[in-house]
C-alpha cells in the first residue's frame, strides 16, 4: 500500500545535482559549486558521499543543506537514510543493494522524499509499490562517476519504465548538454547530473544550459 502521497510537497525534478567531492576532486569547494549551480537553475540536490563516515557526512550535509534552505531547494541524503534523519534534510535515495525502499520509506515517515534507482519495470514497480516518489534510472549514457555503474542501458530504458509506473523518472549517468533532451524525450521528467555541473568550469551557466534545454523538452 502507498503511504502518505498527499502529506508529501510537489517537487520539481527538471534539474537534479548529485554533489560529491570525489568526483574529479575538484579544487573548487563543494558548497561554492552547489550554490552557483543554484543560481543557474537546479531544482532539487542530492550528496553523496561515498568515503566518508558519519561525522564528517553529517559536518559537509550540514554546509550544503544551509545553501539549499536558503534556495528553497529539496536537499537529498545518497544511500544513508540515518544522515538523512539526524540533519531533518528533505529525503533520501537508496539503490537496489541499499536499505530496502520499504524500510527506507517506514523510517522516513511520510512527508519525505525518498527516491530509489531502478533498471528495470519490474523494479520501478516494487519501488513504487513500497513508497517511492521518484525514480533515478540509469545508467544511461555512461558514466565515470560512479564505479558501480553497470553498462549504459541506454534512453529506451527510460521509455519502458516510465509507462510502467505513475511516478516521475530521472534520466541519470552520463547525461550532459548534448543528450539531455533525448531522455526527456523517452519519458523522463528531470535529469540528474554530476561531471556536466561538477566539473564545470562555471557551475551556474553550465546548469543555466541544462535547465534551458530541460524546460524546453518538456514544454515540446
Amino acid at each position: 500500500m502507498r503511504v502518505g502521497k498527499k502529506s508529501r510537497k510537489r517537487v520539481d525534478y527538471s534539474l537534479y545535482l548529485v554533489a560529491d567531492r570525489n568526483v574529479g576532486r575538484s579544487a573548487r569547494p563543494l558548497e561554492d559549486i552547489v550554490e552557483r549551480a543554484l543560481q543557474g537553475g537546479v531544482t532539487l540536490v542530492q550528496l553523496r558521499e561515498k568515503e566518508s563516515g558519519a561525522k564528517d557526512f553529517i559536518s559537509v550535509a550540514k554546509k550544503i543543506q544551509k545553501i539549499t534552505r536558503r534556495a528553497k531547494v529539496p536537499l537529498i541524503i545518497n544511500d544513508r537514510v540515518d544522515i538523512a534523519l539526524a540533519i531533518d534534510a528533505d529525503g533520501a535515495h537508496v539503490g537496489q543493494s541499499d536499505m530496502p525502499a520499504k524500510l527506507a520509506r517506514e523510517l522516513l515517515g511520510p512527508k519525505k522524499i525518498l527516491g530509489v534507482s531502478a533498471k528495470t519495470p519490474a523494479e520501478a514497480l516494487r519501488a513504487q509499490n513500497d513508497g517511492a516518489d521518484y525514480l533515478g534510472v540509469g545508467d544511461i549514457f555512461g558514466t565515470r562517476s560512479k564505479d558501480d555503474a553497470g553498462k549504459p542501458i541506454g534512453s529506451e530504458a527510460i521509455r519502458r519504465i516510465a509507462r510502467a509506473v505513475s511516478i516521475p523518472v530521472v534520466g541519470i549517468g552520463g547525461i550532459s548538454a548534448k543528450n539531455a533532451a533525448e531522455a526527456i524525450a523517452a519519458g523522463a521528467r528531470g535529469i540528474a547530473v554530476i561531471s556536466a555541473i561538477v566539473l564545470a568550469r562555471e557551475p551556474e551557466k553550465a546548469a543555466n544550459e541544462l535547465r534551458s534545454i530541460v524546460d524546453t523538452s518538456l514544454n515540446k
